[in-house]
């Protein structure tokens, strides 16, 4: 009869502090370790024992360990975080390192809690915007695209890396025709930019927001606003970038300038694009395999930091959404629904959700 072979650790703490931000209130953190990880842990004054399998034991041992030298540097783990680090140490192996990934502190705003990566997907994001000049980054809702890529706008701006930030949207829903649109530039354009106005507040203070904002260091504008131009010296980050065309997706890269990084982000199955109207962000996805200096990097359900409902539903979504494309590919082949092509760019495949990796 096979079994598993079991084992019992004694993990010591000197920090009463630091434990204490590791364990949570009423050892709620401690008690996630154990679950996720499938150990019984025991807490008696600052020592903590594991017991239970090989493997599970080996996880939580190198989870605490990983979490407290977090903690005592003054960065300790969220309840979520904690979850996402063990899991991250399942399917990795023990070498992960918890503190590459969540220690890597991109801004602290003034108020909440540092923007750092909350996996192993982001981290790499997070790595691929720093080495790269242009980063596709594709996936679902939820996974932190956007606002990661905006944090890195802004800690750039602040290292006087860049100039400005550019932040654009496809204002899809009016057709790019915001001229038929009645009220002011401003009233016209909100709806659609509002949540990348709201990251912003989330990321600089009010006052120096609205200095930003007045004098162009920060600037927020659909992506017909980016025609005619050349951007030097900017951090430019095209969102929901599913729902540009060819012609826009293609002004948008040449946009570049000297001294500019550009960050596009979308999600390849969730188009508001009319039927019958190919993706630009497909479309670049296919046409840029192989250029250097520019990378891709795809987020699935797994990589979702919002309530974990959210990936189920995304899972549900997906797997509906699949089925349509099929059956659409099935009628009248690739180009018929403007999303039939598979996602070639970097050695993917297929819909977002089913394309994990990342190539530079």
């Amino acid at each position: 009869m096979n079994t598993k072979s079991t084992r019992r650790e004694k993990l010591t703490f000197d920090s009463p502090e630091a434990l204490q931000a590791l364990c949570g209130s009423n050892n709620a953190r401690l008690k996630l370790v154990e679950r996720t990880a499938g150990a019984q842990i025991h807490l008696r004054g600052n020592e903590v024992t594991i017991e239970g399998e090989d493997a599970a034991v080996e996880v939580a041992k190198s989870a605490l360990e990983q979490a407290y030298d977090l903690a005592l540097a003054g960065k300790a783990l969220s309840s979520d975080d904690i979850v996402r680090a063990v899991k991250l140490l399942q399917g990795e192996g023990n070498g992960a390192s918890i503190q590459g990934v969540f220690g890597d502190t991109i801004l602290t705003p003034r108020a909440g809690r540092p923007i750092a990566p909350k996996g192993a997907t982001q981290k790499q994001y997070v790595d691929l915007v720093r080495t790269d000049d242009v980063v596709f980054a594709v996936g679902p809702a939820g996974t932190g695209k956007t606002y990661l890529a905006m944090a890195l706008g802004v800690r750039a701006l602040l290292d006087k890396q860049v100039r400005r930030i550019i932040l654009t949207r496809p204002a899809v829903e009016a057709g790019e025709r915001l001229g038929f649109l009645p009220g002011t530039l401003e009233e016209k354009v909100d709806p659609y930019l509002r949540p990348l106005y709201d990251a912003l507040h989330d990321m600089i203070e009010a006052e120096k927001l609205e200095r930003f904002m007045a004098d162009g260091t920060v600037e927020v504008a659909p992506l017909a606003f980016m025609r005619g131009r050349t951007l030097n010296d900017a951090f430019i980050v095209l969102d929901e970038a599913q729902n540009t065309t060819p012609e826009q997706m293609k002004m948008f890269l040449t946009r570049m300038g000297f001294g500019s990084k550009a960050i596009i982000t979308g999600d390849i199955t969730q188009t508001d694009l009319p039927r019958g109207q190919r993706s630009g962000l497909r479309d670049a996805l296919e046409l840029i395999e192989g250029i250097r200096g520019i990378g891709v990097v795809s987020f699935t359900d797994q990589d979702v930091v919002r309530h974990p409902l959210v990936a189920a539903l995304i899972r549900a979504y997906d797997k509906r959404d699949r089925a349509r494309f099929e059956a659409r590919e099935g009628r009248g082949g690739p180009e018929s629904g403007g999303e039939g092509g598979g996602l070639k760019s970097g050695g993917e495949g297929g819909e977002s959700g089913s394309t994990p990796g990342i190539t530079s």
